[in-house]
């Protein structure tokens, strides 16, 4: 069987390889000149298994609701006149439930830990460069209450098997000195030994170097269009190459076009709840790198996290619902150079930051959507809004298990076909 995966960020590179594993013959459409260079591009960098809480808790929706109001939040919902943006919104409401929030926590937990397995195994079998520290991931808070909201959070996923513990800013200190410029501003921590960070760009263009000399098939600098179909399969998918569209037959389709997902879906009857939910970066040379962080490090009440790679620090986090909106915001913008220079002012040359910003994927339930629909030979694989470097790997993997016909041991919903 041919399979045609549409989209190179994490997500479709990681499908791509272990269906090339399984024997299948793999060709990848990718409208960028090569992979990784939208939503994977320039993340925050951490694998995070231990912070996947959903954003749609009982807990968080007054704080959303504040935030919403200010321009420099975590979180800015602009309201437009978009039935798409409306429909996602009361299902986001509607998932803000306990038991709604505690079942998908449960599934993404379960999904992370996964992706987490196959992710450690397959750098051991491939020996990738991509800036990685396997040295856990300090989350920060600057008042009592935010430090409780955070030693509950680790009590749920330690109660479920996954270590994440309160700890002093003495042994925070202990673990990453380079804190020592911002103790002033923090009261506790707490600290997650698994988690992990890296370049998710460098990670993905050498599996994607990978994939080609296995056998994979790239078409870069193409789009996809539309689908010509068949009672209820996909015969073939309407491509795009600068102005020449032509028809390419298709024996099963994977879709991993994270926010694109949806609109190109529509036609086909499939309406999809995601929608895309812009995030920036900047990424800035560090001033001596020999003394730069060694943990990544989540900044909980601005829910910015700081990340060195290499000879860098990334610097990401907001989120903002503006539709397909790609460009930049400078109060947005400034307020994540505002933060990194009052918490680390020596740490690195600010003047010469490369921002960026990109739209993920994002689900009311923070739960992607993997696995068949209606359409006989269509899978999904989306959705995974700001958790695709953490979860993409195990997303892959499992995938090819499902489209193989395997039931993966996964307390996971995935989708069905209706």
């Amino acid at each position: 069987m041919h399979v045609t995966v549409l989209g190179a960020g994490i997500i479709g590179i990681s499908t791509a390889w272990y269906l090339r594993a399984a024997g299948f013959e793999v060709t990848v459409v990718e409208r960028q000149s090569e992979a990784a260079l939208e939503t994977t591009f320039a993340n925050g960098g951490q694998l995070s298994t231990g912070h996947v809480e959903p954003w749609a808790t009982p807990e968080t929706l007054p704080q959303i609701l504040e935030w919403r109001q200010h321009e420099s939040s975590p979180l800015l919902f602009r309201l437009q006149a978009d039935p798409h943006q409306w429909s996602w919104g009361l299902r986001f409401l509607r998932e803000c439930t306990s038991r709604r929030s505690t079942r998908n926590f449960h599934q993404l937990l379960a999904l992370g830990q996964y992706s987490r397995a196959a992710f450690h195994a397959l750098r051991a079998e491939l020996d990738l460069a991509y800036e990685g520290l396997d040295r856990g991931i300090l989350n920060l808070y600057d008042s009592p209450a935010s430090l409780a909201r955070g030693e509950k959070a680790a009590a749920r996923v330690n109660d479920l098997g996954y270590e994440r513990r309160p700890i002093s800013m003495t042994d925070a200190l202990a673990l990453e000195p380079a804190l020592a410029q911002a103790l002033p501003h923090w009261y506790g921590a707490t600290y997650t030994p698994g988690d992990s960070s890296g370049n998710a760009c460098l990670w993905t263009q050498g599996l994607a170097r990978l994939c080609a000399a296995r056998g994979v098939h790239f078409q870069y600098k193409t789009t996809v269009t539309g689908f010509e179909t068949k009672a209820q399969r996909i015969q073939g998918l309407w491509l795009q190459q600068e102005t020449t569209p032509h028809l390419q037959e298709a024996d099963a389709v994977v879709v991993a076009l994270g926010s694109e997902s949806a609109p190109l879906l529509r036609p086909l009857g499939l309406s999809l709840p995601i929608y895309p939910v812009k995030g920036y970066s900047i990424t800035v040379p560090l001033c001596q790198p020999e003394n730069s962080l060694q943990v990544s490090i989540t900044d909980d009440a601005h829910k910015i996290v700081f990340t060195r790679l290499g000879n860098h620090l990334r610097v990401a986090g907001t989120a903002e619902f503006s539709g397909y909106d790609h460009s930049l915001n400078r109060t947005r913008l400034e307020a994540l150079v505002q933060r990194a220079r009052q918490l680390f002012p020596h740490l690195a040359d600010y003047s010469q930051m490369t921002p960026w910003t990109g739209l993920r994927p994002a689900t009311p339930s923070n739960c992607p959507l993997i696995g068949p629909t209606r359409w006989e030979n269509l899978f999904l694989n989306t959705g995974h809004g700001t958790l695709g470097w953490t979860l993409g790997t195990g997303s892959g993997k499992v995938l090819a298990e499902l489209m193989q016909g395997h039931g993966p041991e996964l307390e996971f919903d995935f989708t069905r076909p209706a």
